[in-house]
């Protein structure tokens, strides 16, 4: 992997922030299906709305949110790791 260049690793990150971006919109727009008006920040809390606690399929989609967000920072401290 030595011959990865920085291009490349930028490539990678940018192509991770876009999925985690796009599933962000996609589990607020599903959130305001089910309870209008709520936030983004609101979402982090979903306890606080039954709607949304309580729906399998917006759990199911908020959970690939989270795994989205941890392999992005999974992969960015290894590709640090790899150019440092």
């Amino acid at each position: 992997m030595a011959s990865v260049t920085r291009d490349t690793l930028a490539i990678v990150d940018q192509l991770m922030l876009e999925l985690v971006e796009y599933q962000e919109n996609k589990v607020l727009a599903m959130a305001r299906r089910l309870h209008p008006g709520v936030t983004a920040e609101d979402i982090r809390n979903p306890h606080d709305f039954p709607a949304l606690r309580d729906n399998p399929e917006w759990n199911f989609e908020d959970g690939i949110l989270s795994g989205y967000k941890s392999a992005h920072m999974a992969l960015r401290a290894k590709l640090l790791e790899l150019i440092a």
